[in-house]
């Protein structure tokens, strides 16, 4: 009974676990690269994105304030009093010292003797008293090395650097308005050119379209690398250069065999009776083909639209060939980003952040037409 045609398997829950596993692995590295875009470095240097809501151990370098700023007179000697963590709830310190060699000297609430009458009291919410003479307490405030328990912090401040900043090295924002810039139009003209051959291929008949579709097809293996070169050296010979147009005409290029490929087998695969009958009413074929065709299309239409909008902008190699110039006036994210582990390589909630930035838009085309895209992938291969 077990075999019988509509019957559900008895293994249905693992295909439904494994598959709930999947998506989570897949979200996984998404997730903490969201997480933390929102944590300060010293976080992420002491704690991994899956700590973030817990209260973690940190081996801090704090100051106290400027003895020119903030000392007053007692007793004929002066004080310098405040927080290290600045009046806010920057945890609870349990040891510290005034050197890097030995941050464990002094437990929370000892006052520390630093010489000719000068000592240094830190308590375990962050609160010192600095006393010494006028002539101890000049220059900078007095460096704290400590040991504490610091509660979870999130800041918006790293999205302000990478989208705010106006620094042409840290700033996203042109980048990510180039990167619309190419994008955009890479993904609109291969569609609008491939529909049309698409429905010559599906519905037209003509000599020599058997070899032209397996000339489309052999297309599809031609690795992208081949070309860039050849191309180039024909796009400076016409006086495109670099530029966005010579990007725009690449990525239509390297775009339209999968294009009419998809597009071809789902055109064929529509019900012949409505061709036919438009015909019959007197319809021609750019009538079928815009009333007809690209309304019931519309999935494989989109299917390919993720793919080529997630290609484009995920670029990196055409970019670098076709467009990147010396001024960085068209840098797209993907360089951008590069030049980031450059100057940028050990600031991990920098590099986070820039990261998340680059794929926020793909994430939510993909999420949004989704449910398009195995319907586009899928139709003809069934018949």
């Amino acid at each position: 009974m077990d075999n019988i045609a509509g019957t559900k398997s008895s293994l249905s829950w693992a295909v439904n676990i494994s598959v709930v596993l999947l998506v989570v692995l897949w979200l996984l590295p998404t997730v903490g690269l969201l997480v933390s875009s929102f944590r300060t470095a010293d976080q992420i240097a002491t704690s991994g994105w899956w700590q973030s809501m817990f209260a973690t151990q940190q081996n801090l370098v704090l100051r106290t304030a400027d003895p020119a700023d903030a000392r007053v007179q007692q007793d004929g000697h002066y004080v310098v009093e405040g927080n290290l963590f600045g009046g806010a709830s920057g945890g609870q310190i349990s040891v510290w010292g005034t050197s890097s060699t030995a941050i464990s000297t002094y437990n929370a609430g000892d006052t520390a003797d630093l010489g000719d009458g000068q000592t240094l009291t830190v308590q375990a919410n962050g609160d010192y008293v600095w006393s010494g003479n006028a002539d101890q307490l000049t220059g900078r405030g007095k460096r704290v090395f400590a040991t504490a328990i610091t509660p979870p912090v999130f800041t918006t401040h790293n999205y302000e650097t990478v989208l705010y900043s106006g620094s042409g090295t840290d700033s996203m924002a042109k980048a990510f308005f180039n990167t619309l810039t190419v994008t955009i139009p890479a993904t609109i003209i291969p569609i609008a050119f491939a529909a049309f051959a698409a429905y010559a291929l599906a519905w037209m008949d003509f000599p020599g379209r058997g070899l032209l579709i397996a000339f489309i097809v052999g297309l599809l293996v031609v690795p992208l690398q081949l070309a860039l070169i050849p191309l180039l050296k024909l796009h400076l010979q016409i006086g495109i250069g670099k530029g966005y147009l010579g990007t725009w005409l690449a990525h239509t290029g390297f775009g339209l065999p999968l294009a009419i490929y998809l597009l071809r087998n789902y055109m064929a695969g529509l019900p012949r009776d409505i061709i036919e009958n438009a015909k019959v009413d007197g319809a021609t074929d750019f009538q079928i083909f815009t009333r007809i065709i690209l309304p019931l299309s519309f999935p494989a239409l989109a299917s390919f639209s993720i793919f080529q909008f997630l290609w484009v902008w995920n670029d990196l190699l055409v970019a670098k060939v076709f467009l990147i110039d010396a001024t960085g006036e068209t840098t797209v994210m993907t360089q951008q980003i590069v030049e980031l582990l450059g100057t940028r390589g050990g600031n991990w909630e920098i590099l986070a952040t820039a990261a998340f930035v680059s794929i926020a838009v793909p994430l939510v085309v993909f999420f949004a037409m989704q449910r398009f895209l195995v319907r586009g992938l899928l139709a003809g291969s069934v018949k």
